[in-house]
């Protein structure tokens, strides 16, 4: 476990000392939990909710699943209580308020996005700049907390991936999404990409990059087509997944717009994020990257190098200073 702050003094044991992470188990909300707790200095208890049907349609403002209460064995809910627990997913909430009843409020409690239910739902609240919740327990960020530390970089960059370090400067990391609610990568997306790759690796841009879960098949086959004629390194899912060395390595990100959370963990290296929007898209995203684009961040992807180096931004460390800062009454 790595030192972590300690608001009671270097005397007094520190806070939190255990912590649960919340969820259904969707890896997007689990992993956002896990990065705050993380940032506190602590390993998470994952906990995961399960709720039937008809418990499972009146979330987040109906109750929790009797089936998985407290005193049931399996329950994500089973005590001893934690010093904090930080919750994510619609389907979480209803936990979440249970254990601050079932605490008597010993337990302090954080949501993580708009829970949909009031800015009372917990003792802290993280939301986008671009969702709509304020209050004064309301923290507001620019991108989305995730595990991509300055520390983490660091140790990249210090032992570099010997597949990567062997590709010639200027590098481009390449982070391929694929199909969402909101977008989808039609053919001529596809092509577009991938012309836009290969004007990049013309250009004298080394080109390494990783695909996704949701990374169609044509998508992927045209990248690697692209990435095979240029020499560069994408990786196929074996070996180790080297996505810390390519964001550390990197001299500009290339990253789709299907995904938030990787253009927040390209946020935090520093280096330019040249993104790549495929058919589709939400208000929403719009309104993330719009941001991005008025603090010089982000810039459209047309198969050219574009922008600046600038303070890397990454919230999970503000998320957890306002955590002790509200526990302790600084906030």
């Amino acid at each position: 476990m790595t030192e972590r702050p300690n608001p009671r003094g270097q005397d007094a044991p520190a806070w939190p000392a255990t912590a649960w992470a919340l969820s259904d188990g969707k890896a997007g909300d689990e992993l956002q939990c896990v990065a705050v707790i993380e940032a506190l200095g602590l390993t998470p208890e994952l906990r995961r909710v399960n709720p039937r049907a008809p418990f499972a349609w009146l979330m987040p403002w109906g109750g929790i699943d009797p089936r998985e209460g407290p005193s049931r064995p399996g329950s994500p809910l089973a005590p001893p209580f934690p010093d904090l627990v930080v919750a994510s997913g619609r389907r979480a909430i209803p936990y979440l308020r249970a254990v601050r009843r079932l605490s008597a409020g010993r337990t302090f409690t954080v949501v993580l996005k708009d829970p949909r239910t009031g800015a009372g739902t917990a003792d802290l609240i993280w939301v986008p700049a671009h969702d709509r919740l304020r209050g004064a327990n309301v923290v507001v960020t620019t991108t989305s907390p995730h595990r991509m530390t300055a520390e983490r970089l660091a140790a990249a960059r210090a032992m570099p991936d010997p597949r990567l370090a062997a590709l010639p400067a200027p590098r481009a990391a390449i982070l391929a999404g694929g199909d969402s609610r909101h977008h989808r990568f039609q053919p001529g997306d596809i092509a577009r990409f991938a012309a836009a790759l290969d004007r990049l690796a013309a250009s004298g841009v080394s080109l390494m990059g990783t695909l996704s879960r949701r990374t169609p098949p044509p998508l992927a086959a045209a990248l690697q087509d692209v990435f095979a004629r240029h020499g560069g390194f994408l990786w196929d899912g074996t070996g180790d997944n080297p996505y810390a060395g390519l964001l550390a390595l990197a001299d500009a990100v290339v990253v789709t717009a299907d995904s938030v959370n990787m253009v927040g963990e390209a946020a935090a290296t520093g280096r330019p994020i040249l993104v790549f929007e495929p058919s589709g898209g939400h208000r929403k995203i719009t309104a993330f990257l719009d941001a991005l684009r008025r603090e010089g961040l982000v810039h459209a992807f047309t198969g050219s190098l574009e922008g600046e180096p600038y303070e890397p931004l990454n919230s999970t460390r503000v998320i957890a200073d306002a955590i002790l800062a509200r526990h302790t009454g600084g906030a």
